[in-house]
């Protein structure tokens, strides 16, 4: 049989933990530019690149669902408007349904990276290695890491 060993994280710095909550707290004023910017500056610290890449990974995510939300309300505002029989008549019952549905899609993606960055940044003020649900584990691919921050051998 097989034993077992326990994995220890790799110690923190002060300075890590900030960087890294900065990465997830600024990614709710700076987009995805503070944590790239916060992920090439400190590209030598595993910890605060690992939190930083997660933020990254969030925002990009997060820029795709707008683009999506914004070209299914401009495909349907625009096919609407050339479809109409009759361009002086009251707004399409369709814009008026679909509009809020899409607000509030919008609304909820950017409520849920606002818990998310909230989230994550107490985690990384704390020091953990915390993985976001999905991009944790790409980050941990792309950055090559074990659980704890231990590089994984090639």
């Amino acid at each position: 049989m097989s034993e077992i060993t326990p994995v220890i994280p790799m110690g923190t710095t002060s300075d890590e933990r900030t960087t890294a909550v900065l990465a997830h707290a600024l990614q709710m004023v700076g987009g995805w530019i503070a944590p790239l910017i916060i992920f090439f500056v400190k590209r030598e610290s595993r910890f605060v690149s690992f939190h930083a890449l997660q933020a990254l990974l969030l925002q990009i995510m997060h820029v795709v669902f707008i683009m999506i939300f914004m070209a299914l309300w401009f495909g349907l505002f625009f096919s609407d408007m050339f479809l109409a029989e009759n361009h002086h008549s009251a707004p399409p019952l369709a814009i008026m349904i679909v509009f809020p549905l899409i607000w509030l899609a919008w609304m909820a993606v950017w409520v849920g990276t606002l818990i998310i960055a909230i989230l994550y940044s107490v985690k990384a003020g704390h020091g953990e290695w915390a993985e976001y649900p999905i991009f944790g584990k790409i980050a941990r691919r792309i950055l090559k890491l074990g659980p704890g921050g231990v590089p994984l051998e090639a």
